[in-house]
This record gives C-alpha cells, sequence and structure tokens, in this order.
C-alpha cells in the first residue's frame, strides 16, 4: 500500500517492522475490515505521527503496535524478531520491559498519590528495591518539573500536570518506547505545547515516539507521519 512519509533524512536501525497487518471485528454476524494489508517500518529515534479521522483505525494501529490488542493475520517483527506469536503473559512482559504508555485521559490510578502512581510499573517488574524505586520516582518527577507534587494526588493537580506525570510513569521502566495515544487532545494550547516540548526533548535523547494525533499543528514534531484513511496508508487525511 502506498503510504506518505514526511521525514528528516537519517540512517538508523529498524525497532518495528510490520508486514502486511489485517485486523477484522466481529459486528454480529458479520465482519469489519478495520486494518488492511498495512505494512510500516519504524527507526530507532524516529517521531512518529499516525494522522487519520476518528474511525481511521490509527487508535486500532497503536494497540497493535503496544500489544494491547491482537491482529488476524501478518507479521510483527521487532528488532528483527519476530513477536507475532506470542503468549499473553509474554506479551505482558514485552509492554512492562519495552513499551510507556501516554493517553489523553491520563489513565492515574485517583486513590494512590503521585508517587505510587510513577511506582506502580516497578512493583510489576519487581526486580528494584524500595530505595532505588524512591530514587527512580523523585528522578522522573524532576525530570517533568513536579517534584513537589510527590504526595498528592492526581485529583488535586490540573490536566497538564497529570499528564506530565503520566510521562513520569511511562518512563519509570526506561523503555525503548513511548507510545502516545492523542496525548494532548484534553489539554489547551499552552500546555498541549509544553507535553510536546516534553516528548521532543525525549526523542532529541533517543526515545522512539509513536503518537496518534488529530491535530496537524503537530506535524512539526515529527520525523516521520503516516496517514491512515478506511483503514489503508494513504497519501491524504
Amino acid at each position: 500500500m502506498p503510504i506518505k512519509i514526511w521525514r528528516k533524512v537519517k540512517k538508523l536501525s529498524k525497532i518495528i517492522q510490520l508486514k502486511n497487518i489485517q485486523k477484522y471485528y466481529k459486528v454480529g454476524k458479520s465482519k469489519l475490515h478495520v486494518l488492511k494489508s498495512l505494512s510500516l517500518d519504524i527507526e530507532h529515534g524516529d517521531f512518529v505521527m499516525i494522522m487519520g479521522k476518528s474511525g481511521s483505525g490509527k487508535t486500532t494501529l497503536l494497540n497493535i503496535l503496544g500489544f494491547l490488542d491482537s491482529f488476524d493475520d501478518g507479521n510483527y517483527i521487532f528488532n528483527g524478531e519476530n513477536v507475532t506469536n506470542l503468549s499473553e503473559i509474554e506479551r505482558s512482559h514485552f509492554r512492562n520491559k519495552n513499551i510507556g504508555f501516554i493517553f489523553q485521559q491520563f489513565h492515574l490510578i485517583n486513590n494512590l498519590n503521585i508517587y505510587q502512581n510513577i511506582e506502580l510499573p516497578l512493583l510489576y517488574d519487581n526486580k528494584l528495591g524500595k530505595k532505588e524505586r524512591i530514587k527512580k520516582v523523585k528522578d522522573n518527577l524532576d525530570m517533568v518539573g513536579l517534584s513537589d507534587k510527590i504526595n498528592q494526588f492526581p485529583n488535586e493537580l490540573s490536566g497538564g500536570q497529570q499528564q506530565r506525570i503520566s510521562i513520569a510513569r511511562a518512563l519509570i521502566n526506561d523503555p525503548q518506547l513511548i507510545f502516545a495515544d492523542e496525548p494532548t487532545g484534553a489539554l489547551d494550547t499552552n500546555t498541549s505545547n509544553e507535553i510536546m516540548n516534553i516528548l521532543e526533548g525525549l526523542n532529541k535523547e533517543g526515545k522512539t515516539i509513536i503518537m496518534v494525533t488529530h491535530d496537524p499543528d503537530l506535524v512539526k514534531y515529527a520525523t516521520k507521519v503516516v496517514y491512515l484513511k478506511d483503514g489503508i496508508f494513504t497519501e491524504e487525511v
């Protein structure tokens, strides 16, 4: 399928290769073909934006890339290894080790304070002692400029502050990939710019970022842009 790709020129090794991905959803007795023979290469250090209107398949594609959803046919290659047929336990381990997620609605747990929210992925991994966990959480809070909020709760923070906390949480396991689904969609323009500047800085430090957005003003942050329409890559939205 043709792909419109706008990118800054740089040679990098591939971190992700999708090959002829097919995805169907059951609707009653019929099947809805939501992703149609998609193939895509993503390089280490890319900042990829997946763009398209509602219903184009962009969030489904992001969920497949992030092992939050399965697909029906095709192959997924990660760092040269075929990860198409991982078990659910293997997929969960893969996500926790390699991927940080940032969502439009933040997905913070309201009855846990900020320290506990950011620490949570470290508890799943269960490899670090308490002192090491405390240091990592404080370092990440400092990175997003919210060290003074460590003992507060999510509902005590503004939307922009909650999104910065979700970024700190996404980075706590030092993932290779950051997946962001409309991370500025619930924020005003100034706060959106602050979030995008944080993501841009992380990308410049070498993080690979894959982001879904419908906002063309954010294209300037990307090294690669792909457009989806009706489940296929196209030249225009």
